[in-house]
């Protein structure tokens, strides 16, 4: 303090302390080194309190009155590009496009989110828009610093969350949201809600899976959800591993598809069939890992390869109480993909435009009267698909063509209409009616013509059975012969 009062009435605008005390000056400031009036203690001073040299200013305050002259001293031209106009909304949604929603109660839009892991740990990062037509999946981690908080406060771990008090927007935003916009979202199963039980969280999301069926330029037409859920200890740690699966798909069918041979089928060739006109893959049920029928993936039929497919049918819960015919319309829905085919492909390169090149299919459906009492509902189970098919053609280059095919449905009663898995079966057989010819009769012996015997001449010259008046002339003619041979 002595020196500093010192300094002060020498420079008021300095702060010193004893140089013994500055390893290293790094100020911007200016500096200075004095002695004190002792001439032994050696002081560092900085010098303050000067805006200009402490790279402090005061900006001006800019008015209307001194603003011209500002402008003649700063002004310039601007080398920032004006703002171009935003570009009108799509009316329907491009590849790639953030899938837009609607929260009806606070009149909100926002789009639908797949979250994504970030950086080397993984973590959630739940701002991420889910792209129209981007089929995929992500899976990210989450972790809990008070789990038994974050049970039933975070939404994340909420199935809830990611289907209700929103809907999905057919198409994109252009005006005002109306009701025909509005697709809503249906869980498959609604999962209970998380509940906390001692140290273990019971029903929080594992797995969230977006089924979006689409119908190109007229946008999305239906939305539905299914989780898996899971239990955590907070003896187990506090994180979570989730994953989330957007599959888009479409029922209107590809107006071309590749050959399955040309002309006849090839082995291993998906099975083509007629549906409304347009040629399509024969499809069955398929199921996913825990055994629920998956309503956008199906197991493609290929051709000469016997296939059985089982899972169960996730009921939807609208369906009224006692309804058997809404039971059986879902069932049949789903064993033959809404409508049945009109006709199976004959050959592989069969020509839609062309009705002879596609076969009848014959179809047994089962007695809806049957039962073994009045209040049972009879539903069908299982679909058998028979393929008949041969080789037709050259024996040196047979084609596999079909000759037609029967869907049969087997059935069971139901004692209660309330049922929410009905487990279903799916067989397709390929029946080979391929009738060879018979092989062609034998081929005639070859009759081979043995040489001249040299020796007989021999033979009936030496012979004793030669009479005794011709035998020397006869032995000696061929004797003759033989030395004039050897001597030549």
């Amino acid at each position: 303090m002595r020196c500093g009062l010192k300094l002060r009435l020498r420079a008021k605008t300095q702060v010193c302390v004893e140089q013994s005390l500055i390893f290293r000056n790094n100020t911007p400031y200016p500096t200075e080194t004095v002695t004190d009036s002792s001439g032994q203690t050696r002081l560092f001073c900085v010098q303050l309190n000067d805006s200009k040299l402490n790279y402090f200013q005061q900006p001006q305050e800019v008015t209307e009155s001194n603003f011209p002259v500002l402008l003649e001293q700063y002004g310039g031209p601007s080398f920032v590009s004006p703002s171009q106009p935003m570009p009108p909304p799509s009316a329907f949604y491009r590849v790639g496009d953030p899938i837009q929603t609607y929260f009806v109660a606070s009149s909100v839009v926002s789009t639908l989110r797949q979250p994504v892991g970030m950086g080397a740990s993984r973590l959630c990062v739940d701002s991420n828009p889910a792209g129209f037509l981007e089929s995929k999946s992500t899976s990210c981690t989450r972790t809990f610093t008070n789990l038994s908080s974050s049970c039933t406060t975070d939404p994340a771990l909420d199935a809830a969350s990611y289907y209700r008090d929103f809907t999905v927007l057919k198409t994109p935003l252009n005006m005002t949201v109306t009701q025909s916009m509005q697709v809503k979202v249906t869980p498959l199963v609604q999962p209970e809600a998380p509940q906390m039980q001692g140290s273990t969280c019971h029903n929080i999301v594992s797995e969230v899976i977006y089924n979006i069926e689409f119908n190109g330029t007229h946008g999305i037409r239906n939305v539905s959800v299914q989780f898996k859920v899971t239990n955590i200890s907070e003896a187990w740690g506090s994180s979570l591993q989730q994953h989330f699966t957007l599959h888009f798909w479409s029922r209107t069918p590809s107006p071309t598809l590749p050959r399955s041979g040309n002309p006849g089928y090839i082995t291993g060739a998906p099975l083509l069939a007629l549906q409304k006109g347009v040629p399509r893959h024969v499809t069955v049920l398929k199921g996913q890992g825990d055994g629920i029928c998956s309503q956008s993936l199906k197991h493609t039929v290929l051709f000469g390869m016997n296939v059985r497919t089982s899972c169960k049918l996730s009921i939807s819960q609208g369906m009224e109480d006692g309804n058997c015919s809404y039971l059986q319309d879902q069932l049949y829905q789903a064993l033959q993909e809404v409508s049945s085919p009109q006709g199976l492909a004959i050959t592989g390169n069969a020509d839609p435009a062309q009705p002879g090149d596609w076969t009848d299919i014959l179809t047994k459906n089962c007695s809806m009267q049957a039962g073994v009492c009045a209040s049972c509902c009879v539903v069908p189970v299982s679909l058998e698909i028979q393929v008949l098919w041969a080789k037709v053609g050259l024996l040196s280059n047979p084609q596999a063509q079909v000759l037609g095919a029967r869907y049969s449905y087997q059935c069971r009663s139901l004692q209660s209409f309330n049922v929410s898995v009905v487990p279903l079966t799916t067989l397709v057989t390929f029946i080979d009616l391929t009738e060879w010819p018979e092989h062609p009769r034998g081929q005639p012996t070859p009759y081979w013509k043995l040489p001249f015997d040299f020796f007989f001449p021999f033979k009936v010259a030496l012979s004793r059975g030669v009479a005794c008046h011709g035998g020397l002339p006869g032995a000696l003619v061929v004797s003759l012969a033989v030395w004039s041979i050897v001597s030549f």
